[in-house]
């Protein structure tokens, strides 16, 4: 029986090397690199059980949305995610100011993405500088106020926020990342957010300059 991809064992330092192929040498984000590091980060989650499954859910369906775009007709245009933005703006296939005939446009999709990749981003951070006693909870909960939760309806921040207080400890969290001692984790997780972090900015910047930042 096939496995899926979501499925397989996550390693921290596969998506440190995922990231680290997803920018061009002229700052382009290649989308198939950006898809398979949030596969991995989709694992990640899935591996802590059922507390981020309202996010990794939704994460599987947008991956499948843009991977759907890069083996289609017109996957020519979606090999970098600055390629798609042009593609699809020129071509008038995104829906700008309400939702309607293009609710899986990929720059609306892959901007759901960026925005829980923000999230992650801090969520991590706050991790690589913990101290042993420090609480997962409240990191992932301050993380999420901080970014993601701006973008959920009311109903859904307060399931996240239940969720959260449901997170294990952090001695769980660096065993998941599968690279060792939590000084092996903090060194590799010390190496891949700057490179998240950049893939984001990036990103971030070429939404903003498009003005689609706020698609519906």
């Amino acid at each position: 029986m096939a496995v899926a991809l979501e499925d397989l064992k996550f390693t921290l330092q596969e998506v440190l090397d995922t990231f680290k192929s997803c920018l061009s040498e002229h700052k382009e984000v290649f989308l198939e690199h950006y898809v398979a590091g949030w596969r991995g980060l989709v694992r990640f989650m899935n591996c802590l059980g059922s507390v981020f499954s309202f996010i990794s859910k939704d994460a599987v369906n947008k991956i499948q949305i843009l991977v759907n775009h890069l083996n289609g007709e017109n996957g020519d245009h979606y090999i970098t995610v600055q390629s798609m933005v042009k593609y699809e703006l020129d071509s008038q296939l995104v829906d700008l100011t309400k939702r309607g005939s293009f609710p899986e446009s990929g720059c609306r999709t892959l901007l759901r993405l960026h925005r829980a990749l923000r999230w992650l981003e801090l969520f991590l951070e706050r991790l690589r500088t913990s101290t042993e006693d420090s609480n997962t909870s409240v990191m992932c909960s301050e993380a999420y106020n901080e970014s993601l939760s701006q973008h959920h309806a009311w109903i859904i921040r307060k399931a996240a926020g239940t969720a959260f207080w449901a997170l294990p400890g952090r001695a769980t969290f660096f065993d998941v990342m599968n690279v060792g001692s939590p000084e092996q984790v903090m060194a590799v997780l010390g190496d891949a957010l700057p490179l998240i972090s950049e893939v984001y900015q990036v990103t971030e910047d070429l939404y903003a300059q498009n003005n689609i930042l706020e698609l519906p």
